[in-house]
């Protein structure tokens, strides 16, 4: 049905000043990374353009940087380091515009490296557990490159492709990277309690990865007939889905479906959806369209933060001029949720870093980024309550902010706050 090459072979269509596309998240075709670095020597000026990838990254090894330069659209822990070694760099961009990019060819993808399940007896394979930006690369690259793993999950949406689409394949055979499910600690757990008492039943929810999303997903099961339109989730929802309080019977969009553009967990995430109808991947311009997310009723949007400052502002990427991370979808499903019927945009952190550091600050730091402006956030959340900031003066903010702050950080913050004005 189609014709395997090795990697070395498939991968002799990358040349030099090639942009070439990575799959992302879980489904970093890593064979493929590791036969590409391995051709440093012959190579220069090859562009890796990716999203945050699992895994290793060993082309972003600064001894390699002729050969190859990073172009982060997320920045992981695994390339974090290329921005100081000068071996990498960051394109700001919302997840829901990213595809744009490459169909207009303002990053003009030449190679699309990527992960794929075994083709079906019809000659269809499914990009599994992450489409994001994918399909726009795989339409838009002049050679596609799939590494097919017999233990790809095949999930249902935008992310089945036609052998044709692909010029070659290489095969493994091997698990996908997965993240163990942690205890929330008792701070998480508190501000879990705290975002769930602003989940009504019937309401759509979008969170992420992490122990403050499983938290908040635990103190759901009293719930009932909850949606899910989501960037990315993880296994916090399977126990939902089987107890019928995800059911998306009241989405706006796919009722009856629960919708992602990547997902990673364990590997009884990956079992769960594989073949599952009711998990629907689609591409991040569907998913984290605005005008998509806002037609979910009750859209609720839980998202996380560097620093907020007491008037709103939400750092989310950088840590003052230090790129941490990246724009993601974070304004996408906050604007939607702000947009949509009875909807609830939610920022959850705590209170302080674990060196006891206040992340509730006077003023961003110097350099920081706003992700997120005052503008745009309903409530901020720690595990010392709720801030309603909806129609709220700046003085009212300051206030509702400083009493959710660490009490041992209170009385400065609102001093540092009224000294800068």
């Amino acid at each position: 049905m189609y014709k395997t090459f090795s990697a070395e072979e498939a991968l002799k269509v990358v040349k030099s000043n090639d942009k070439v596309y990575l799959h992302a998240a879980a489904a970093a075709p890593t064979i493929l990374i590791k036969a590409l670095t391995e051709r440093h020597e012959e190579l220069r000026n090859v562009e890796i353009c990716q999203l945050h990838t699992e895994g290793e990254a060993p082309y972003a090894n600064p001894e390699y940087k002729e050969s190859f330069h990073v172009n982060s659209f997320f920045i992981g822990k695994n390339v974090r380091h290329t921005l100081k070694a000068g071996n990498g760099s960051y394109t700001p961009v919302f997840l829901s515009e990213l595809p744009k990019l490459f169909k207009k060819n303002i990053v003009d993808i030449k190679v699309a490296l990527i992960h794929v399940s075994v083709p079906d007896q019809h000659g269809y394979c499914s990009l599994g557990v992450s489409v994001e930006a994918t399909l726009a690369a795989i339409d838009n690259a002049d050679h596609v490159i799939a590494q097919v793993n017999k233990q790809m999950p095949r999930t249902f949406g935008d992310g089945i492709i036609h052998v044709s689409e692909i010029d070659a394949f290489v095969e493994v055979d091997e698990p996908l990277p997965s993240h163990p499910v942690t205890e929330p600690t008792s701070i998480e757990a508190k501000i879990g309690d705290y975002v769930a008492e602003l989940i009504d039943d019937r309401s759509t929810l979008q969170m992420g990865i992490g122990s403050i999303p499983n938290a908040v997903l635990s103190r759901l099961h009293n719930h009932k007939d909850l949606g899910l339109h989501t960037e990315m989730f993880s296994d916090g929802v399977i126990d939902l889905i089987l107890k019928d309080v995800i059911n998306g019977n009241y989405k706006g969009v796919n009722p009856g479906r629960a919708m992602a553009t990547f997902l990673m967990g364990s590997q009884r995430l990956y079992d769960y959806v594989d073949n599952n109808p009711f998990i629907e991947m689609r591409s991040s311009d569907f998913v984290n369209d605005v005008s998509i997310i806002k037609l979910n009723p009750r859209m609720v949007a839980i998202n996380s933060a560097i620093e907020v400052d007491v008037t709103g502002q939400v750092c989310a990427d950088s840590i003052g001029s230090k790129m941490y991370s990246g724009v993601g979808g974070q304004m996408d499903f906050i604007r939607g949720a702000s947009l949509s019927d009875e909807g609830k945009a939610i920022i959850a952190l705590p209170s302080i870093t674990k060196k006891g550091i206040s992340r509730i600050v006077p003023s961003l730091k110097s350099g920081a980024g706003v992700v997120t402006t005052r503008a745009h956030v309903h409530y901020v959340v720690t595990e010392y309550g709720v801030a309603n900031l909806y129609g709220k003066t700046i003085n009212e903010r300051v206030k509702s902010l400083v009493d959710i702050a660490h009490p041992d950080h209170r009385e400065a913050l609102d001093r540092a706050y009224y000294e800068m004005l």
